[in-house]
């Protein structure tokens, strides 16, 4: 799919909106930030909220849709997917969040 700078930028704002509020989306973990404490995963979803620093080299696409963050000096990274509605294939449109849902995975960098 081509994207237009419009369907970018709607898409990074949608992304932006998901990661700072975790609505209209799930947010998954996998075991290695599962194993944190309550506390130290409260931090890293904090962080995650935040997480301002994007650039060319880190966000090639403009999509705000990939990050890393550092808690207690482990790495981690966190990532959003598009899904359809059902969870089955990838949105065939993520700019539109009606036919789109969006899944942020938080992963140790091990994990990736």
């Amino acid at each position: 799919m081509s994207q237009t700078t419009t369907d970018r930028e709607t898409i990074r704002r949608l992304n932006d909106e998901f990661r700072r509020t975790g609505a209209g989306g799930l947010v998954l973990m996998t075991p290695g930030i599962q194993a944190l404490s309550d506390g130290d995963r409260a931090i890293v979803i904090g962080k995650v909220r935040l997480f301002d620093q994007f650039n060319a080299a880190s966000d090639p696409h403009g999509e705000h849709d990939f990050g890393r963050i550092v808690h207690d000096g482990t790495p981690i990274f966190w990532k959003i997917d598009y899904y359809d509605r059902k969870l089955e294939f990838g949105s065939e449109n993520p700019a539109d969040p009606a036919q789109t849902t969006r899944v942020l995975t938080l992963m140790l960098a091990q994990d990736y």
